[in-house]
């Protein structure tokens, strides 16, 4: 089948987390015969903002770490959907689109049949910011892929579609996957941006405050920390290292003896079972991983098996000083969480469930292709 994606980038990752899972389905398609064409605007932030900070050399970085991914490049005024869509099978459209362009691919999908259109949802948006979301015209739409239960069902309550699927994230695992490793350079390793105000008061009670209490070594990554954020990691001796360029976060894991997971604060409170793909792909690189509060209410995980959880920041300083020390310890619960990706949650499951649901949204006849190519 022919595969057509609408994101926001493929080559950038700069404060762009989609952009790890897009590279993980588009690679899976590929290998399972598929054709895949990306499109991404010519203006994208993201790639605006990694080239303003780093120059072009990450772009070219990507060619060479990712050879079979290409994206076109396009300008919502003169973008030719005629051409784009020709032949397509199924095309994707990521909610980091401009409602203009989702409309436009609508009415194009309208008059042609021509293939199956789905909406992808992965931000938390459609509950804090229902009105940019209600304003998607989603009409001839077959339906929304939402990356958790919650997301789904505000879909189908508030009537923005008529069908969705929980399409979770995944690790890519081949990027994510544990690397060889002598004795760790570091305890703590944190890869993550500082998310405006939806988790700084959680930094600092499950990350920063328990590192500089327990006189542990670590690193951060991650963009948009304001001055005061990296004086406070500073004054706790964590070393912020910056923008990581998210092919080399598995070496960088590989280095140190634990890593931690804490969340916005919509999907600590609000969006039960949405974990985002951190958790994923750390499990997948087998270093231990301890959670701030989130409700795993999907059952995606064994909270206490797969990774430790953390209810305060006391916790978070026991579960540490566990890692720092118990090697036995650290070594099962990597095993575990590792185990849990490899059987569940790797890019290749989630392409079989996107097969899945295009065969039932097909007609009767070009349906059991599809079925036959996500039970292979």
């Amino acid at each position: 089948m022919r595969f057509v994606l609408f994101y926001h980038s493929l080559v950038s990752d700069w404060n762009h987390g989609n952009a790890h899972f897009l590279r993980g389905i588009a690679s899976e398609l590929l290998q399972r015969g598929h054709a895949v064409e990306i499109y991404e605007p010519s203006d994208a932030w993201s790639v605006q903002n990694l080239v303003r900070d780093h120059g072009t050399a990450p772009l070219e970085e990507f060619r060479r770490a990712f050879p079979l991914l290409h994206a076109h490049h396009y300008a919502l005024d003169s973008i030719d959907l005629d051409e784009a869509l020709d032949g397509a099978d199924v095309v994707l459209v990521h909610e980091w689109n401009d409602h203009q362009l989702v409309r436009r691919i609508g009415e194009h999908r309208h008059r042609t049949r021509a293939y199956r259109l789905f909406f992808h949802d992965t931000h938390h948006r459609a509950a804090t910011a229902p009105d940019e979301m209600s304003a998607y015209d989603l009409t001839h739409y077959d339906g929304v892929l939402a990356y958790g239960k919650v997301i789904r069902d505000l879909y189908l309550t508030r009537g923005w579609t008529r069908d969705a699927w929980v399409w979770h994230e995944a690790a890519d695992t081949r990027v994510f996957h544990p690397r060889p490793h002598g004795e760790p350079e570091g305890d703590v390793v944190w890869i993550g941006n500082w998310g405006d105000d939806e988790r700084g008061a959680e930094l600092r009670e499950f990350l920063i405050e328990p590192i500089r209490d327990l006189k542990l070594t670590a690193r951060v990554h991650g963009v948009r920390y304001p001055d005061a954020a990296v004086d406070e990691l500073r004054a706790a001796h964590i070393d912020y290292a910056g923008w990581l360029a998210n092919w080399k976060v598995p070496e960088v894991f590989s280095k140190y003896r634990m890593t931690v997971h804490v969340p916005r604060r919509p999907y600590a409170t609000t969006l039960r079972g949405i974990p985002t793909i951190r958790p994923f792909e750390a499990l997948a690189c087998a270093i231990p991983l301890i959670s701030a509060p989130w409700d795993d209410a999907e059952h995606l995980f064994t909270p206490g098996a797969d990774y430790l959880v953390a209810r305060d920041g006391a916790e978070m300083r026991g579960h540490m000083r566990l890692l720092a020390n118990d090697r036995a310890a650290a070594r099962e619960l990597a095993r575990h969480g590792l185990e849990t990706i490899q059987r569940r949650h790797t890019c290749a499951h989630r392409v079989t469930e996107l097969l899945t649901i295009v065969a039932a949204t097909q007609p009767r006849a070009a349906a059991s292709s599809a079925r036959d190519e996500a039970r292979a």
